[in-house]
């Protein structure tokens, strides 16, 4: 065992500390981007619900998409409010009050251009353009692409609020390893042109909720990242950029809060714990 594995050890058992201090079900991964040593996982295939989550796989699809001439991200498309449920064809309308992405329902029946919306989904966690974005990219194409990347535990098998799929347990779905490859792969890809990649992360480093994984760092740490929130979920994942250069990737799940504002707590602190693991 070296020194940095035995180190490593340690900041697992704090972290399974902070967990045990809070009511519910956590999954946490970490790695830094240049050492596989630095790593702890915790609950790593365990599947949780995705919430917001899911919306990243989306937008490498949309990026992927787009690079193959599908489409141009400078495209408009129009913004409508009715989509399809998976469980039976029927049709659905997303609730302004269930929606965190307010304004865009303001663009009703007008068009937006398809970054414009993949910056609504990520940043605001707009409901509304993640729908309309899965009926252009397809759940099913999403999925081909995290396939071929051996990414098996994120899936992705419908839009948001799609509530009669929802009561029929038929959900988008995470493991902390394959979120935090999934963001790996956003990070290193060469699959994409350079300025895709850095397209994406520049959307993901203006994400506005920043409760749980920036929460507790110093300011000016910059996380790109990607929330996700439901009843009794708080998720987080993201890579954080450290002031030297070096950077890493984190996940942090959750299931079964009874106290939502304690499970984010819980991941603030899990997330503080890792920084000055690596600062200190």
């Amino acid at each position: 065992m070296t020194p940095q594995t035995k180190n490593t050890n340690q900041l697992k058992s704090e972290i399974e500390q902070i967990i045990s201090q809070t009511e519910g079900e956590f999954a946490v991964a970490f790695s830094t981007n240049e050492n596989p040593e630095v790593s702890v996982i915790i609950n790593g295939d365990e599947s949780f619900h995705a919430a917001s989550t899911m919306k990243t796989p989306v937008m490498f699809e949309v990026f992927k998409q787009a690079s193959e001439g599908k489409f141009n991200l400078d495209d408009s498309i129009l913004v409508k409010n009715e989509f399809t449920s998976i469980l039976d064809g029927s049709k659905f309308q997303l609730e302004l009050s269930r929606d965190s992405g307010e304004k865009l329902y303001e663009s009703l029946n007008k068009h937006r251009t398809i970054k414009e919306l993949v910056f609504d989904m990520i940043t605001v966690s707009s409901n509304l353009a993640t729908n309309i974005l899965i009926d252009l990219v397809q759940p099913g194409n999403v999925m081909k692409t995290l396939h071929a990347n051996n990414i098996y535990g994120v899936k992705v098998l419908r839009g948001v609020e799609d509530m009669k799929a929802f009561n029929a347990g038929m959900n988008n779905t995470v493991t902390a390893k394959d979120l935090m490859n999934l963001f790996k792969l956003i990070d290193t890809t060469k699959q994409l042109p350079e300025e895709y990649r850095t397209g994406m992360l520049n959307i993901l480093l203006s994400q506005e909720f920043n409760s749980i994984i920036p929460g507790k760092l110093p300011k000016g740490i910059k996380v790109a990242h990607k929330t996700g929130s439901i009843d009794g979920v708080r998720n987080d994942s993201g890579i954080i950029f450290l002031p030297d250069g070096r950077k890493y990737y984190l996940v942090i799940l959750s299931k079964n809060l009874k106290d939502e504002n304690a499970g984010v707590e819980a991941g603030a602190e899990i997330s503080k714990k890792i920084y000055e693991f690596l600062t200190n």
